[in-house]
């Protein structure tokens, strides 16, 4: 029997590919049925998105009292958020709290990716390869390899001329950075881009901002968690939790089942302010049909547009940082103080949508040939959401085929769990599930629970391959791309479609409506594993 580097035997029941929230439930889930599992994780501790996006003002945009896990109710007790929306270091110390309470560090090894896995048709088993040389064989893998955690940067010419220091907001160096008297240079106006820059601008000399589309956000109000709310819901968290899961999102937006173009103008911008003073991703639960019909979406737009307006200073800076687009078509941000920081005389806003970046300097970006010069650039640059973490690993199915290969027009998967010629391979919130458009740990929790169940059906009925037919996975993509089409969600360039990674195909891939996919996941159980082949 072939060993580790760390001299354990080589053979396991699963392989599970990084130690998030999704790799961490998945391996406490399968010891529990008395399985044996290895966690290879790249980074040097737990935590996946929270390990890594360490950059300034990084926080969670869903509420903390919801994104937690469930699965432990002594758990859900004993831990106590301090703020609102919990900042990065503090999930990341939720996440290794979780490790350590559940002795979760014997069973994962750090520093190690995955480099290749092939499916042994004879054997019905996974090989897995490593780049510290590890051979390891499993029947079954599943990767944890999360939705938003290979960065996206654009291949600028002359990246690599640049003399000053490079950072990505998604690979974020782990003891910080100080930018005092430092010019820097932001590219990018999305989410990261929107926490990061108020405080970048704080301690820069100056800062600039490139901007190629402006996104909509809505007011954090941050502050500490109101113990009056904290206790209120650990007083009855099973309800709390239930009342979640019957929400589009699967958590807490409050919907208003009423339609915009329905009440009077002085009921629907009541309806706007009070959500915009509550704060948060709610904003878009006001009414019913904002993601349904352009008309009631522009009435939630223009009134968002107005907020910037009365916000910014200089008209024309307003203008640039007023989107034109859907609002709720790409992910809404919410933020603190970002608008408000372009009213600092040491910020700069550089519009390129219409001249992009030419080329980046020894000394600077080069815009419209303009060379603005910079001591840091900030790539917040996004990621290669949802497909990019699982083709970095050179996986093959039946016939040698390379996952890559089956995707090249885009991911085809079946409930975003499996997908069709690579058996016994289950993703994690994979493309094809809520995922993105869903409060992310309950969807986790869903999905793991639904693999280590099908694990366990299969263990007791002797069953050695499951595997997705194509059948099921053609309707099922169908399916995706209906539920989509009936909405506004594919009428934007959005990384929701891989518009933001040059080359990579345009297919919407997020599932919408939580609900639903849950009454899914469980028919397909109910009937005896409808849609896969069993063997």
């Amino acid at each position: 029997m072939s060993k580790t580097n760390g001299g354990r035997a080589a053979d396991f029941d699963a392989v599970i590919v990084g130690a998030g929230f999704a790799g961490m439930y998945m391996l406490h889930r399968l010891r529990g049925m008395g399985m044996t599992a290895r966690v290879f994780e790249t980074g040097d501790g737990v935590g996946g998105t929270w390990y890594w996006n360490r950059y300034p003002g990084a926080r969670c945009d869903v509420e903390s009292m919801e994104y937690s896990y469930q699965f432990s109710d002594d758990l859900q007790q004993e831990w106590d958020w301090s703020e609102r929306y919990a900042p990065q270091p503090e999930i990341l110390e939720y996440a290794n709290h979780v490790a350590d309470r559940f002795d979760l560090r014997r069973d994962i090894q750090f520093e190690t990716r995955v480099t290749k896995a092939t499916f042994d048709e004879a054997a019905d088993r996974w090989t897995v390869e490593t780049d510290r040389g590890d051979r390891v064989t499993a029947a079954y893998m599943v990767m944890a390899t999360g939705c938003l955690s290979s960065t996206n940067t654009p291949d600028f010419p002359g990246l690599d001329s640049f003399q000053g220091r490079r950072y990505h907001t998604g690979n974020w160096p782990h003891d910080g950075v100080d930018f005092s008297g430092k010019r820097v240079g932001v590219i990018g106006t999305g989410s990261s881009a929107i926490q990061s820059i108020p405080i970048i601008a704080e301690q820069a000399k100056h800062l600039t901002v490139f901007q190629r589309t402006p996104n909509y956000a809505v007011p954090a109000h941050n502050g500490p968690l109101d113990p009056a709310v904290r206790n209120k819901v650990k007083a009855d968290y099973p309800t709390f939790r239930a009342e979640a899961k019957e929400m589009r999102s699967g958590l807490h937006t409050r919907p208003n089942e009423q339609s915009a173009l329905a009440v009077s103008d002085e009921e629907r911008r009541a309806q706007y302010e009070k959500r915009w003073q509550a704060g948060g991703l709610p904003f878009m639960g006001a009414f019913m049909d904002l993601l349904l019909d352009g008309k009631a979406n522009d009435t939630a737009a223009e009134f968002v547009r107005a907020k910037i307006r009365s916000v910014v200073d200089d008209p024309k800076v307003a203008d640039l940082l007023s989107p034109k687009t859907v609002i709720g078509c790409k992910r809404l941000c919410v933020d603190t103080g970002y608008f408000q920081t372009y009213n600092r005389p040491n910020v700069s806003l550089v519009d390129v949508s219409e001249t992009p970046v030419e080329a980046i300097t020894k000394n600077g970006i080069v815009v419209a040939g303009k060379e603005y010069a910079v001591d840091a650039i900030v790539f917040a640059t996004g990621f290669d959401a949802m497909t990019g973490a699982l083709l970095k690993v050179d996986i093959q199915g039946v016939g040698g085929l390379p996952l890559e290969e089956k995707w090249a027009e885009g991911p085809r998967t079946y409930l975003g769990l499996a997908t069709a010629g690579f058996p016994n391979l289950f993703t994690i919130t994979g493309p094809g599930s809520p995922s993105v458009l869903s409060n992310m740990l309950p969807s986790i929790e869903q999905h793991v629970e639904w693999i280590a169940d099908c694990i366990g059906y299969m263990r007791d009925k002797g069953w050695k391959r499951i595997d997705p037919t194509v059948e099921a996975e053609d309707a099922w993509v169908g399916h995706v791309n209906d539920v989509a089409n009936h909405t506004l969600y594919p009428s934007c360039n959005s990384w929701y479609l891989g518009a933001n990674v040059p080359g990579k195909p345009r297919v919407f891939m997020p599932y919408i409506g939580f609900p639903p996919y849950v009454e899914k996941c469980e028919e397909v159980v109910a009937n005896g594993y409808e849609g896969f082949a069993l063997a």
